[in-house]
Order: C-alpha cells, then sequence, then structure tokens
C-alpha cells in the first residue's frame, strides 16, 4: 500500500512537471542533412532546458509559406518557424510575426541584418545565408574564370572540344539577378516602376542573349539536366547555389569560386542574398519561450551542428572564427560572394516580379526578342497582374437578395414539408431521409458549402491579407477584358477559346483511338489479349502529373526523346515550348496518352455485349467490314458512348495537371486553360483570391450550361436508340 501511495506521488509529480513544461512548435522545411541538423541542435537545447521543450514539425515547401500566412491568425500555427526573409514584409504587415524583442546585432554577419529589418525593426535572427557561385569541373577548368571576357574566352575553347561551358537557368530571374545588379541595373525606379526597361538592363540581357547566340549555355535547362550535365563532366560550369552540392556525383572533381566581375563595368557579379531566418509567430502561445528558442537556433551550438552536418552557411559571426568553418574550402567562397550579393527584397512589392521577368526572359531567350521588347512585356504583364484592386461596393442591395433567395428556399422547403400532413406519409419520408441522410450531408458539406463559400469570394478583391466588398467589379473585369484585349493571353476569351479547342480535339483523340484499340482488342483468336489489355490500361493506372512530367522531358529541346527521333531522320530539333501549336501539341499528345485508355475500356465492355449472330446474319447478307460497322456496331455503341464522352468533356475541360506541367502555359501563358488561369490567379499573381473565385464561378456556370444541354442530348439519343 505504502509503495503504491510514493508511485502516485511519483507520478503525479512527473506530470505536473511535464504540465509545466512549455513546448514551442518550430515549422521548417528542411530535408535531407538539414533536416538531420536541425534535428540534432533541437534535441540538443531539450536534453539542457527543463521548463521548455521543442517540437519540430517539417512542412512542404512548395505549400509551406501558404500554410503560414492561413494558419497563425487562426491559432494553428507554429510559435516558431524557419523562412527566408524575402516574405518578412508581408507577415509584418498583415500581423503574422512579431519584432525580435532584444539582439545584440554585433553577433551577426552584418550583410545579414538590412534583410531582417522592416519599418526600422528587426523581425528575424539570421540561421544561414544563401546564394549562387560558379561550380566548375577542375579537370576541364583548372582556373575558374574572373572576368566575363575570361568566361566566354573559356567558353569557346570548351565549345571547340565538344563541352558546354556553362550551364544555370538562364530564364529565372533569380539565377538572371547576379548580371542584372552587376551590370549596375536597380529593381525599381524611384516612382516605384519596375526598372527592367533602364540601359543597365538591356545590356545585362544582351550578354545573356549572347551567351545563348553563342552556344555557350544549354537549350531550355532544368534543374535535373544541369546536375545531369555536370555529373557525366559535359557541362564544365554550374551558377547555382549550396543546395547544387547534394547532386554532385562523388566520382566528380569539382571545385566553387566567386562569380566573374563584369567587363564592361568594373564590377563584381551580384546574386541574390537569400537569408534564412528564425521568426516568431504573433500567435505564439508563450512569447518568452519562443523567443529563447529563436535564440537558441540563431546561436552558437545550433550553428555549429548545422554546419558540421547540414553544411550551411550560418549566420552567425563567431562562427566564422572556428577554423572548421573559415577554413572549409567551399564555405570560404560563399562566404567571400557574400559581400558582392544583393538581398531580396522584403517588401511586399518585390514579390510581384518573378512572372514579369520569366515572362521577359522567355521572350528574349527562346522566342528571339530583343532587350528592349522583352522589357515592354515584362512591364505589361506586371502593370496587369499588379493593377489597383477595384473600388469597394454598397453591400446592401447584395444582402437583399441574398435574403430574397433565402426566404424563397425556404418557402420551397415550406410547401414540400406541407404536403407531409398525413402521419403514415410522415413516417415513410422520414425512413427515406433517415437511408439518404449521409449522401445528403456529404454533398452538401462537400459541394454546396464549398461553391456558396467560393460565390462569396468572388464577390470580394483580396489584397495583402485584406479584404474589400466589390460586389459584381471582379466579373465585369474579366468578362469586360479590360486589363487584356480577348484576343491575347491572359484574357478570359482567349482562354475560353483555348479551352475549348483543348477539350474538342482531346475528346477525338480520345474516342478515336479508345475505339479502334477497342476493335483490335475484340478481335477474334487475337493471341496474348489480357497481357495487351494491361498494357493499354497502364497510362490510365498511371497518377497523371507522372505522366505529365515524363511527357515534358520528352518534349525538351535538347535531351528529349521526341527530339531525338527527328534528329534520326534528318529532322532539325524543335523548340516545342516557344510557340502556341508546338506547345499545345505537347499537351495535346500527353493527354491523348493520358485519357484513351477510359474510352477503350468503355468501348471494349460495350463490344463484348452486342450479340454475335447480328454479325453473322450480316456476313450472310454480304455486308463489308465499313457497313457491319456503321449499321451494327456503331449504333450499339452509342448508349455507353455517348454517356463516356459527356464525363470525358468535364475531365478535359478541367485537366489541370497536363496543362500546368508539360507547357507551364507556354509560350506567354497562350496555352493555360481556364482552369489552370484561375489557379495562377489565386497562387502566382499577388493571391488575388477573389479575382480567381470569379474565374471558378464562370467555369462552373460552362459547365452547368454544358450538363444541361448533355442530358437532353443524351435522352433524345436514347430515345432515338
Amino acid at each position: 500500500m505504502r509503495r503504491g501511495i510514493i508511485g502516485l506521488a511519483v507520478l503525479v509529480a512527473a506530470m505536473a512537471a511535464h504540465a509545466d513544461k512549455s513546448t514551442v512548435t518550430v515549422w521548417h522545411s528542411y530535408r535531407g542533412a538539414e533536416k538531420k541538423a536541425l534535428e540534432i541542435a533541437a534535441n540538443a537545447f531539450n536534453d539542457t532546458n527543463d521548463d521548455v521543450e521543442i517540437d519540430l514539425l517539417a512542412q512542404p515547401n512548395d505549400s509551406y509559406a501558404s500554410k503560414l500566412t492561413t494558419s497563425i491568425p487562426r491559432d494553428n500555427g507554429p510559435d516558431v518557424f524557419i523562412f527566408g526573409h524575402d516574405r518578412i514584409g508581408d507577415w509584418a504587415e498583415t500581423g503574422i510575426i512579431v519584432p525580435v524583442a532584444s539582439v545584440d546585432e554585433s553577433d551577426f554577419l552584418p550583410e545579414l541584418l538590412p534583410p531582417a529589418r522592416y519599418r526600422g525593426k528587426l523581425w528575424g535572427l539570421p540561421m544561414a545565408f544563401k546564394s549562387t557561385v560558379l561550380f566548375y569541373n577542375k579537370e576541364l577548368v583548372p582556373e575558374p574564370p574572373k572576368t566575363t571576357d575570361e568566361l566566354i574566352a573559356l567558353g569557346e575553347s570548351l565549345k571547340q572540344r565538344g563541352k558546354l561551358p556553362l550551364a544555370y537557368l538562364y530564364d529565372d530571374f533569380y539565377y538572371h539577378a547576379a548580371w542584372y545588379f552587376g551590370f549596375g541595373a536597380d529593381l525599381w525606379t524611384e516612382d516605384g516602376r519596375l526598372a527592367v526597361d533602364s540601359k543597365q538592363s538591356l545590356e545585362a540581357m544582351g550578354f545573356v542573349k549572347g551567351l545563348k547566340n553563342r552556344g555557350l549555355v544549354p537549350d531550355e535547362p532544368t534543374g535535373s539536366e544541369i546536375a545531369h550535365l555536370f555529373n557525366i563532366r559535359q557541362a564544365a560550369m554550374v551558377i547555382n547555389g549550396p543546395w547544387f552540392i547534394g547532386e554532385i556525383a562523388e566520382n566528380v572533381d569539382w571545385g566553387v569560386a566567386p562569380l566573374p566581375t563584369i567587363s564592361t563595368t568594373g564590377q563584381p557579379a551580384r546574386p541574390f542574398l537569400t537569408t534564412e531566418m528564425v521568426m516568431v509567430s504573433a500567435r505564439a502561445r508563450n512569447a518568452d519561450a519562443a523567443a529563447r528558442v529563436q535564440a537558441f537556433l540563431a546561436g552558437r551550438i545550433s550553428a555549429a551542428v548545422r554546419f558540421g552536418v547540414g553544411r550551411q552557411a550560418v549566420g552567425l559571426a563567431d562562427a566564422w572564427t572556428l577554423p572548421e568553418i573559415a577554413e572549409d574550402p567551399v564555405m570560404k567562397v560563399f562566404r567571400q560572394q557574400l559581400p558582392n550579393t544583393r538581398p531580396m527584397g522584403n517588401q511586399p512589392r518585390d514579390r510581384t516580379i518573378w512572372e514579369p521577368t520569366l515572362l521577359m526572359l522567355r521572350k528574349l531567350i527562346r522566342r528571339g526578342a530583343s532587350p528592349p521588347e522583352a522589357a515592354r512585356a515584362g512591364l505589361r504583364r506586371h502593370a496587369a497582374i499588379t493593377r489597383p484592386a477595384p473600388e469597394s461596393a454598397n453591400p446592401i442591395v447584395y444582402l437583399i437578395v441574398a435574403a430574397l433567395i433565402a426566404f424563397l428556399a425556404l418557402a420551397l422547403l415550406g410547401r414540400g414539408l406541407a404536403t407531409l400532413r398525413d402521419r403514415k406519409v410522415r413516417a415513410s419520408a422520414g425512413r427515406g431521409w433517415t437511408w439518404i441522410s449521409p449522401a445528403i450531408t456529404g454533398t452538401v458539406v462537400l459541394l454546396f458549402v464549398p461553391f456558396i463559400v467560393g460565390l462569396a469570394l468572388a464577390l470580394f478583391a483580396h489584397r495583402q491579407g485584406d479584404w474589400t466588398f466589390v460586389g459584381m467589379a471582379n466579373f465585369s473585369d474579366i468578362l469586360g477584358a479590360k486589363t487584356f484585349s480577348p484576343t491575347e493571353p491572359l484574357s478570359f476569351y482567349f482562354a475560353f477559346v483555348v479551352t475549348v479547342l483543348w477539350t474538342g480535339i482531346n475528346l477525338v483523340f480520345h474516342v478515336v483511338l479508345g475505339l479502334a484499340f477497342a476493335l483490335l482488342l475484340a478481335r477474334k483468336g487475337l493471341r496474348l489479349r489480357p497481357i495487351y489489355r494491361v498494357m493499354l490500361i497502364i497510362p490510365w493506372a498511371v497518377p497523371n502529373y507522372i505522366t505529365a512530367l515524363i511527357w515534358k522531358a520528352m518534349f525538351n529541346t535538347q535531351r528529349g526523346v521526341i527530339n531525338q527521333i527527328l534528329e534520326v531522320f534528318g529532322v532539325d530539333s524543335v523548340a516545342w515550348f516557344s510557340s502556341f501549336p508546338t506547345a499545345f501539341f505537347a499537351n495535346l499528345c500527353a493527354n491523348a496518352w493520358l485519357g484513351f485508355p477510359f474510352m477503350m475500356v468503355v468501348c471494349l465492355g460495350a463490344l463484348q455485349s452486342i450479340p454475335a449472330d447480328l454479325y453473322e446474319a450480316a456476313d450472310v447478307d454480304g455486308a463489308s467490314g465499313w457497313q457491319k460497322f456503321r449499321h451494327i456496331t456503331l449504333p450499339l455503341l452509342k448508349p455507353a458512348l455517348v454517356p463516356a464522352i459527356l464525363i470525358g468533356t468535364v475531365w478535359t475541360f478541367n485537366q489541370f495537371n497536363i496543362v500546368y506541367l508539360v507547357s507551364g502555359g507556354e509560350p506567354d501563358n497562350a496555352t493555360d486553360i481556364l482552369i489552370s488561369e484561375a489557379y495562377r490567379w489565386a497562387f502566382t499573381r499577388q493571391e488575388q483570391y477573389g479575382y480567381a473565385a470569379a474565374y471558378a464561378a464562370l467555369i462552373f456556370v460552362i459547365l452547368l450550361g454544358w450538363s444541361l444541354f448533355a442530358a437532353r442530348l443524351g435522352r433524345k439519343i436514347e430515345a432515338a436508340t
């Protein structure tokens, strides 16, 4: 008895101690060695602190920022999180983060503090910094170039030896920034306009275009292709960041060097600087504990672990006095590059540069535009996606309309209930409603509620966390083609025509291919029929995003199998995503491959249900194969084929993955369909959720009209057969 009481007391004491311990949830997006290093650092903190505990939670990188933005205001987010400094302005304005309470700024590298400052306050502590440098193969490049003239001369020599001199993502402004700022360009003019049309910017674009015209850089580079070319010793030099280190093969003898000086300006290339900050949420459950964790993660113990295990260029100044960090040949170069970097802007407007500059650089490189033409296209796109929000509207009229609709719905419901006066009728109806209530509940929760919320969002404008009621302004902007003319990309009407064209041509491919393969599989005496059937169904079984990525790689200009086949027949390589017809064709190929198995399965099932004696009678009458197909097969296929076509129309109309992953909307968003345009307005163009919701509502209206027409058409066909 006494032992039981003592054990109970110990248990209660332990539970009380644990209850007093404050848990600080830390979100991050680290993977691999960086994640392991952070876990080791967190364990070290937990082992030495009795009152505070770190709980790490990894997040997917692609949705990390949006999860922070939406979860923290609703008290569902972290207490502390690690993220790049470029969102500080947004999150400071919207109350997502709080300033650092106290810090000795001399503890950190001086170049890393300005990116953390916004409106005179420090909003995060630097954990690590990242920028691009020059990676080179020591076998091919014994001495890295120090100037751009040396780079070009070395490149010409390497090209004569059959090597690719330089590989980097030159159509991504993040990588182009090194030349952009090295030529002396600024990102913004004094009046707040994007300055990509300045003399210095045009010179930087001319330099990159020269690299491409000389054949010193690859066609349509991708991250995976760049790593592959470097690892097989085909690419001699690569411009990339520290994340590239983990992709280099062990058998490659490589080195790093600062980016070369611009020969015409005498200024060093200045790549973007990204500082990974540890920030405290404005909704932290224990602000003091969160501040302690913030200081620890940016401090000496954490820095030593993150360098040793995670291979991070840490932000703590004292850490660089340690021999193992200061004398590391790779980290030393990143430290040398640091003074010649340009911090990515942390103001809300700085997030608007990426789509316009991507358009600008792709027009310059892939579509042969001159630097001034490319700059004008980028400026026009920037003006379109940063246009002012519509003026606020009076919600009274809309509330009255909503009230009338609600009253009408209640009246109809009351009218229906009035028919249930008889007790037996009520009992019978009650049993029926009980059986269908799960389905109704699911439909209401998963279909009607999201639709009503989306429709309501379409009446608002969203800018930097603020919602403004604008009534039908989003619809009038879209349907009135106020931002873009109906004949150019980003216009609703242009995207609608592309969507209709996309849907119609795809359905032709799906039906023709599906029916053809079904007829082949239905032939009598066909050997290995089960194997063929499985092989032809595989494209449908593979997840469509994997199919999309495979087809995108096949259409790659430089290494894609499609161009390699063309070269066998003496046809020049095609830049598939540089023009609308070829990019649209690439999308069609991918989606036709993905969609024909469904039609094949439907047709195959219907063919097996056709009585064989009909064909035997036709043979006796001397009917040809075409006559049998026209008068027997096709009419008896219609009851199964027509519903499949109607379903396939809706699927193809909203086939987001293929368009987004294969062509990516190239060129200039010309191959985007309505659903991919709605996605871009919501998630890549300043989170204009109201505008995107209006797009979605219009898509719903179009599909609703099609469904009503299709139902009527189906009834007519059924009656005719």
